[in-house]
């Protein structure tokens, strides 16, 4: 670990919040604030390796401790201040209307991998690939058996959209989702309810059908906004997908029907009830 890369511990402490606010604070001011720094790298566990070189520089070069520790401190409220515009942009920023003479195509595989290097490997092999190729990217992945893909399609031809309930730390946040050639788009219903149609999405999860008729596969990939959900929601909507769209359940198949077909009787409190059944 570098030098500067302790220090960075003393930015913790140089801002706060204030109810909504984001307060900054002016670290080294005064021998009482100096201390208080010199005690937050003392709980670092890199202290002791880095001790001399802090004290050389804090007892030679005063100004240029001061300096760095005020540099450091600025970054960080920046980075803070851009995460917290991030969280809001989208909603107040809709996406780009586009023409509605434009005809939406279908994502093609070749966008992600060449299909004529994979064409001739199995479906086993394909699956292993394509698992492979996106365990450390920031997306989601899935291989689809045909044959559940194929009651995907038949459903979602019928029930274009549908609301989901995503938990959080203090309840449930609800996400629609709207089908569009072989993509499904999410986000989440307060952007829907301020943006309609344009309104961005948090994830978009994509069908790949290249493999379907010869492999008996086909490859699904979610790509979401990591300002608005983590890797762990992301699938959790993906897995909602699956129950809704894919199993068998007398249940679930009502819910379906009544959002789309008969809106004024659906009662979102039963997605919450749903999703309180079974463990995601």
């Amino acid at each position: 670990m570098q030098l500067t890369s302790l220090l960075r511990t003393i930015l913790y402490k140089g801002s706060w919040r204030i109810g909504n606010s984001l307060t900054r604070k002016t670290i080294m001011t005064t021998p009482r604030s100096m201390q208080q720094v010199l005690e937050e790298l003392k709980g670092n566990p890199y202290y002791d390796k880095y001790a001399d070189k802090i004290k050389q520089i804090q007892q030679t070069e005063p100004e240029e401790f001061k300096s760095r520790v005020e540099d450091l401190e600025k970054k960080k409220v920046k980075t803070i201040e851009a995460s917290k515009s991030r969280q809001y942009s989208q909603l107040l920023n809709p996406k780009t209307k586009l023409d509605t003479k434009t005809q939406i195509k279908e994502e093609p595989l070749d966008k992600i991998m060449k299909v004529d290097l994979i064409k001739d490997k199995s479906a086993s092999e394909i699956e292993t690939i394509w698992h492979e190729y996106h365990i450390k990217k920031d997306c989601i992945a899935a291989t689809i058996p045909v044959k559940e893909f194929n009651k995907l399609e038949e459903r979602s031809a019928k029930y274009k959209t549908f609301l989901f309930p995503l938990p959080r730390s203090q309840g449930y946040e609800f996400i629609m989702c709207q089908f569009e050639q072989n993509t499904v788009h999410f986000t989440p219903l307060l952007y829907f309810q301020v943006h309609k149609e344009n309104a961005p999405e948090c994830l978009t999860i994509t069908h790949y059908k290249e493999f379907k008729d010869d492999k008996g596969i086909v490859l699904m990939r979610g790509e979401y906004d990591s300002n608005i959900l983590n890797a762990k929601e992301a699938q959790c909507l993906a897995n909602e997908l699956q129950l809704y769209y894919i199993q068998d359940d007398d249940e679930k198949l009502k819910l379906l029907e009544t959002f789309n077909c008969n809106p004024d009787a659906f009662d979102h409190m039963e997605l919450v009830k749903q999703i309180n059944k079974i463990s995601l």
